[in-house]
Order: C-alpha cells, then structure tokens, then sequence
C-alpha cells in the first residue's frame, strides 16, 4: 500500500487550490459539478482513478499529451478510463475499460526530461455509452453513475468504515515505506465514502482488481471489499516482517558464530590444532590413495562438499565426518594376497586339528580351483555338529593356511537386524552393521569371515535377522550388499564365510539352502587321546606358566579322565578337566611341594574327585529291557527302554519324560503287536488282560525323536514272550505299523557312543548302510552291524530264543 500522495502534491504546489482529503461537504461540490454529455477520454495504462482521489501522471503518448494539453487550457473536464492490457501502447476502443472516473486537471509540469506531469482529481464515476471520436483522442458519450449509498443511521456500515481505518493505519505504522503522516491524512478523513475510494486507490492491488473495486455501485460492498484486500496485506505484511526479523536472527547469529569460529580457528593452529579445512583436506588427502570405483568415488565427492557447508559446532558435522572417516576406513578393493601352496595349507591344517578330514578336503578343493582359475566367489561352508569339536577354531586355521585375515562374529543371541545392515546414519548413535565393522576391521576386503552360532539367531519387535543374513550368504546377492549406514552397496563375494551351527533344524530353509553343510563329527576316544596329548596338554601348560614335561598323563590315563570325567563328542570338558589338573601341579610346584610328573589313576582321582558312572552297558537280565541309541545336541549317548505287563485291560501308560514323537512310537509299537500276535507268538487273550508301562530312565532329562522306534518294539515283544535281549546289543531305528524299518539319522554320533559304552552289536536300517560306508573304518573297529529292513529281523537278531 502506497499512501504518499499528499507530499507528492506538496512537491508540486504548495499552493495548490485543491484539498486532497475530502470533506463531505467538498464531495457533495464535486459530485456536483457540471458535466458534458461528450467528453474525452484519458486511457491510463497502471493506474486507476477513484472519485475524489488525486493522483499524479506521466503522460507520453502523443495522444494523451494533445489531450490534456487541450483540455488544461479550456478547464474542460475529461475522462479517466484504465486500459485492459497495459502492454498495448496504442489501444483500440474496444481494449478501454467503459467503466471510468470523470476528472479535473489540476496542474500540468513539464519536467526537465522533457516528460509531462499531470496532476488529476477524479469527480465521480461514468459509463461509456459510445466512442464518438478516435482521432486526435477518443472522445466518447458518456452517463454518469451514482453509488447507491447506505442510510446514515447503517451500524454495519459504519463498523466497516472504522475498520478500514484502523487496518489502514495499522499498515502504515508496520510498513516502513509508507510516510508517517499518511496516517494523519486517514485520521482526518470524514467523508465515509472518499475513505473508501482513497484506501481503495492507493492499496497493493492490481489494475483488474482495482477496477473491480471501482465498477462495484454499491458503496457498502465496495467498502466490505475493500476491508478483505486491506487485512490479508495486512497479513502479508506482518509475515513479511516476522520472515525478515528470523532472517536478520539467524544472520546475526551466523556472524557472531563466524567471528566466534575464526577466532576458535586461530586459537586451535597457535595450539597445534586442527581446523575444519585442515580436516576436510585430510579426508580429501586419503581419498586420492582409495582405488574405488567411479561411483563410490562420486559419493564420496557430494558427501564431502556436504561436510564443508556444515557448521563444525552443528552436531551434523560430527557425524558427517564420522561417515566419511567409516567410508575411507573400509578396504574396498584391498585384498590380502592368497598363498596358493596347497601342502603347506594341507600341512597347516593337520597341526591344528586332528582329524576332520571332510572339511580339511573341502578347504584344498576351494583352493586348488583359486589356483587354477585365478579368481571365484568364495563358498559360504557351514560347519554343523556337537559343541567343543573345533568347528570356530577351525576357521582360525583356515585363514592362516589362506594367508588371509581373520574375523569372527558372534551370532549367538542376536534379535536385532540393525546389527547386521546397520542404521540410518541420521539417527543418533548411528552405528554400521556388523558385518561391515567386522570387514573394516579386517582390513581387507576377502577375509576369512566365521559366522559362529547361525542357527542360535532369534527373530524380535526389532527385525529379523536370519533374513537380514539371505543376502549376505547369497553369492548372487552379496556383490551389492547394502548396509543402511553406508547407503550403498559394498562387495562381499571375496569374503570366505564359515558358519557353524550345533542345531541346522533351528536355521530356517531358505538360509541352509545358501550354505554348503559340512557336517564335523564327534570324536571317538582314541582320537580324543591324540587331541588330548597333541593339543590340549601342551596349551595348557604353557597357559600356566609349566614347561613341557612337568605333566606327563599317558594313553591310559588320558582315557580314564574321558571315561570317567567327561561325557561329549567335543573335547572342551576334556580340556576343562586337564586344565585343573595342571593348575593342581601348578599351585604344588609354587608351593615348592615335590610331585611326580607323570600322573597315575589314584593322583587324577585325588585331584578330580571320584569318576562319575558312564552310559556302560548293562546286562539285559531280565525281559523287556533293551539297548537303544539315541542323538543329542551335544553328540550320541545310549539310552534303555524297559517295559512291563501288570494285569489291566490292555492299556499303555509311558513315563520318563517323553516327547510326542516317542509316544507316538511306543502307540505304533503295541498296535503293531496286537495286529501281529500270531506272528509274534503271543496270546491275544495276554495282550487284553495285561496294561503295558514303558520308562525310559532320567525321567529329568527331556527324550523325543523316531529314532526308539524299533527299541520300543523289541521291549514290548520281550515283555510279551518272556524273551529276553542278547548280550551287548543296542538299536536305532523307526518303525511303521506294517512293520517296515526306516533310517534315523546322527548314525556316526551313536556308533560313537555304543563305543564309549562297550556296545559290540548295533542293529540299523538297510538303508543306513550307506551313512556306515561314509565312516572312517577305524571308527567301526569292534562293532558288528546288522542291517535290516523289517521288524521280525530286529525281532530275530536280537532277543534270545528262550524264555524266562
């Protein structure tokens, strides 16, 4: 809103004989004055005339200056009309608004650049009925319009028009390119009506809606109009100002931090510290000795053009610096150089670990295609079987026979995917995942990578991470693996990864289809002997401070300690139960007490404590009690089965803890018998009038699994015929109600276990014959096997003909 007319027109006369702020008695003379039906007509091209209102002009068509020329001299008065388009510099009739304000010349100055000023003071509002004339100018007829005014005693009016006084003058207070004194004019304006016209000519509107204003007959919606325009530039107006007054905030405070921060900056280079460009030149510095790819390299660019924009006070740029630092703190393309020497790896592999030979096998295979081709996707092996049998130390040895770097990660109880992917690095504490902190690590980008415990994953609110690790174990995924704080892909096809699971039922399908199993058998004792006197002594006398030869246990004493203190397929107890024995010959020797080196039974059962009782075989006695072998999580052990008839009415009742798989078996087992008796040689009329109880002992100890089917069996018919079980027999197997046996698996871990406990006959199925071949031989040295495929051949191999 431009409200400076009346310095304008002290400027040009102070003498003027015109009144610009009208009285109403002074609008009731204009209104009043004479005028000719036929009158010139003015076309203004940015501005538009309000009755009463005087405003100046700048004439400069040859046109308007004749007219006004003209019309100055003779007093006449003329016409005010707006063009349609200001553009136009010669406009045609029908490019003139028709409706316009008749007007009186004031004053005509012709100023020093040769331009024409004309002061005009509009009189009241006309119509264009026809343009009589175009040349010289336009003359036109006209009819005058009156404003359809509102009573006097109109309260709504007059509420109007002391709003558009207030607003108006309120704009003028706020607006600092409106002269103070144009608040005084608005204050001594009385005639409601010239208030109306005077604020309506002088607000920030456009020539079309100005017009609007002036083609509105009716003066009170004239003046609601007018008081909508004046309170959104209002609004306008303190927007402006509150935009204006946070601008000049925030540049007041950039400034102060600016003086701030170059005086921090001089402070820290008196002091030997570093600035931010010192920083930001550092990171560039590094990148020039990165050999990234073209697209890593771009990011990197935009990320630290981002980092010299920032404030260093800001908290963004801690962690924006952080982000780069993670960036040039990866390998990349930094590989480790393999040693392809596949005797060395061989003989490497052999010092650390005793035996495993399908995985040492598997570790040369990858090698010697390395070899060959100079270049592949590493496999992702996943190591399974019972805990303490050196699948996490194995990775260890691998990556020294490789030559390569060596990281591992524990997966052991991990709910949260963020620590696989990572997160957001907008978020506070933003940290990478651990895969990749595991590679910056390394420092090389084809580490050897254990992942240890998969199958110990669990799923939370937070994400789950099994699936978070699909595309880390997939080869064709892995290339481009993304990592939330990173935000881009970073190759992992160099990585050799090794997991190791105790439990690959626990590792969801479409993850164990991503990874080679490699199954890491238990141990037998011989083995854990070797181990034991390789291995685990001489560790643990360098770990407490003995030189060799200060412990010396033999073959037999090594064996009495797995017997009677140890009780896995591992060797982790063992080392355990070694490692107090040293200690006890440790604490004698600082003690200065004299002690025998090489140790005996009666020393180790002073120091161990007595031997605990091992599953050994027990002599079948009595009918009903059969040998079966069972699988666990930490390697095979050997379980019984009893049974025994009590008078009833044929029902089965079972105890020891069993799961729902074994009372199915045991359901199958009695049904088959019942189905069978003829067969089996047992009286239909027994079988009604007795109940069958079947225990498995350890009742604390939860049991569940097919493998006791064919045991459940024998133990029942045994109950049955008073037949009782041949000596040093055990079995493992599942069976149907047709009789038929079927295979079991962890074959190698119960074998292992009919050893330990003096087992010399084990009865399979037929097809487990060729779980047996895959079996080293000396692991079967002293076992007879007995393959069969129905349940009368388990029934005649393995209880004795004669009753009791």
């Amino acid at each position: 809103m431009i409200i400076d007319n009346l310095s304008l027109q002290e400027n040009i006369n102070e003498d003027s004989e015109f009144i610009p702020l009208l009285t109403p008695e002074e609008e009731d003379h204009l209104l009043n004055t004479e005028t000719p039906d036929e009158i010139p007509i003015l076309p203004l091209r940015n501005t538009v005339l309000f009755p009463g209102v005087v405003i100046p002009i700048s004439a400069g068509r040859d046109k308007s200056l004749k007219l006004l020329r003209e019309a100055y001299k003779k007093n006449q008065i003329i016409g005010v009309t707006t063009q349609k388009d200001p553009s136009i510099e010669e406009p045609e009739t029908s490019e003139i608004n028709i409706i316009g304000t008749v007007a009186k010349i004031h004053k005509m100055i012709k100023l020093p650049d040769d331009n024409t000023t004309v002061i005009l003071q509009g009189l009241r509002r006309f119509e264009i009925e026809e343009f009589t004339a175009t040349d010289p100018y336009f003359k036109a007829k006209i009819k005058l319009i009156d404003d359809a005014r509102p009573p006097k005693k109109d309260k709504e009016y007059q509420a109007i028009h002391d709003s558009i006084k207030e607003v108006a003058i309120e704009i003028v207070k706020k607006n600092p390119n409106i002269p103070s004194e144009a608040s005084f004019a608005i204050k001594n304006i009385e005639s409601p009506s010239f208030l109306v016209n005077y604020v309506a000519s002088n607000m920030d509107l456009s020539n079309e809606e100005k017009q609007k204003l002036l083609a509105e007959s009716d003066l009170k919606a004239r003046a609601t109009a007018t008081l909508k325009h004046l309170n959104m530039e209002l609004q306008k107006l303190q927007l402006r100002m509150d935009i204006q007054s946070k601008t000049r905030t925030e540049m007041d405070q950039q400034q102060r931090e600016y003086y701030l921060n170059q005086q921090l900056r001089t402070i820290q280079e008196e002091l030997g510290g570093v600035s931010q460009e010192q920083e930001v030149d550092e990171l560039v510095q590094r990148s020039k000795d990165k050999k990234w790819s073209k697209e890593v390299g771009e990011h990197f660019e935009k990320e630290i053009k981002r980092l010299k924009r920032l404030n260093p006070q800001m908290p963004e740029f801690s962690i924006q610096r952080n982000y780069l630092e993670f960036m040039l703190d990866l390998p990349w393309d930094k590989v480790s150089k393999d040693k392809l020497d596949l005797k060395r790896a061989e003989k490497i592999l052999n010092k650390d670990h005793y035996g495993l030979e399908k995985v040492k096998e598997r570790v040369l295979e990858y090698l010697a295609v390395l070899k060959l081709k100079g270049d592949m996707k590493s496999p992702i092996i996943c190591l399974y079987g019972p805990p303490g049998v050196g699948k996490t130390s194995l990775g260890k040895s691998i990556a020294s026979a490789l030559n390569r770097n060596y990281q591992r990660m524990s997966l052991g109880g991990l709910h949260d995917e963020s620590e696989i992917r990572g997160h957001r690095k907008t978020y506070i504490g933003a940290m990478p995942g651990r895969i990749l902190q595991s590679i910056k690590k390394a420092g090389s980008s084809n580490p050897v990578f254990v992942l240890d415990e998969i199958d110990k994953l669990s799923r939370s609110a937070h994400g789950d991470p099994t699936s978070a690790m699909l595309e880390v174990l997939d080869p064709e995924q892995n290339t481009e693996f993304y990592d939330n704080y990173l935000e881009m892909g970073y190759d992992l096809s160099n990585v050799l990864f090794i997991a190791t699971a105790n439990d690959i039922s626990n590792i969801p399908a479409p993850l164990r289809d991503r990874m080679e199993m490699v199954q890491v058998n238990g141990y037998t004792v011989e083995e854990k002997v070797q181990i034991a006197k390789k291995y685990l002594l001489p560790k643990q006398l360098e770990a407490h401070g003995l030189k060799k030869g200060d412990v010396v246990l033999g073959n037999k004493e090594l064996e009495f300690v797995i017997d009677g203190y140890t009780r896995e397929s591992g060797v982790r107890t063992l080392e355990k139960r070694i490692a107090k024995i040293v200690r006890n010959v440790a604490k004698n020797t600082a003690m200065e007490i004299e002690v025998e080196p090489k140790l005996k039974k009666a020393d180790l059962e002073e120091i161990l404590g007595p031997p605990r009782e091992s599953s050994k075989y027990e002599n079948n006695d009595v009918p009903g009690v059969v040998t079966g072998l069972a699988w666990t999580s930490v390697g095979g052990d050997i379980l019984f089965i009893e049974s025994i008839l009590s008078k009833g009415k044929g029902n089965l009742s079972m105890t020891g803890n069993l799961g729902k798989v074994m009372k199915e078996s045991a359901q199958i087992a009695l049904e088959y018998v019942k189905a069978n008796h003829e067969k089996l040689d047992i009286s239909l009329k027994l079988i009604e009038e007795s109940n069958v109880h079947v225990h498995v002992p350890e009742g604390a100890v939860p049991k569940d699994g097919p493998s006791a089917g064919i045991t459940m069996l024998t133990s029942i018919v045994s109950s049955f015929t008073r037949r009782k079980v041949k000596a040093n027999v055990a079995m493992s197997g599942e069976i149907t109600l047709r009789g038929k046996v079927l295979p079991v698996g962890g074959i190698k871990e119960k074998i292992l276990a009919a050893k330990r406990a003096g087992i010399k006959h084990i009865i399979l199925c037929d097809d487990n014959r060729k779980d047996v071949l895959e079996i080293e031989q000396h692991y079967l040295k002293g076992v007879t096997f007995h393959y069969v495929k129905t349940m009368e051949e388990v029934l005649d191999i393995a209880l004795l003909k004669t009753t009791v």
